[in-house]
């Protein structure tokens, strides 16, 4: 993934996104999804039964729109890595220990403060997985 130092600082600082995968239709179908940047990586959390996650699987291309509160923007074509399997819960952690600023103690989660255990479980239950996306091209205004 190269990306700029600004590009970087501004994935650092902004975790909110549109998801745009192609339906089976040929149409753009786009959902809010949080993003962050895990070990450099750039990451979002799904799961199994989701129809982004079979599309996903079937055509891996994907472009994400990371906006700020104001006017800044950012665009990310890219292709999809599913990351699921055993390593997904502790995946979800750290995604989520990013994207909630939180090292370390509990997360939260709809609403409910969960200790890690917990949280691992709720991953483990929801068939969490990771969507990891490798950056081709970027633009926008940030």
């Amino acid at each position: 993934m190269n990306l700029s130092e600004p590009d970087l600082e501004y994935l650092r600082d902004n975790h909110s996104a549109a998801m745009i995968t192609v339906g089976g239709d040929g149409v753009a179908k786009a959902v809010r999804v949080g993003v962050a940047l895990v070990d450099g990586r750039l990451w979002s959390s799904g799961t199994a039964d989701r129809v982004r996650t079979e599309r996903l699987r079937h055509d891996p291309r994907c472009t994400l729109f990371v906006f700020d509160s104001g006017f800044g923007s950012m665009t990310l074509e890219s292709t999809v890595t599913v990351l699921d399997g055993p390593d997904a819960p502790n995946r979800n952690l750290r995604l989520f220990r990013v994207m909630q600023d939180r090292p370390t103690g509990p997360l939260s989660w709809f609403g409910a403060e969960l200790d890690e255990d917990d949280f691992l479980r709720a991953m483990v239950g929801e068939q969490r997985l990771i969507y990891e996306f490798g950056v081709r091209r970027t633009y926008g205004m940030h």
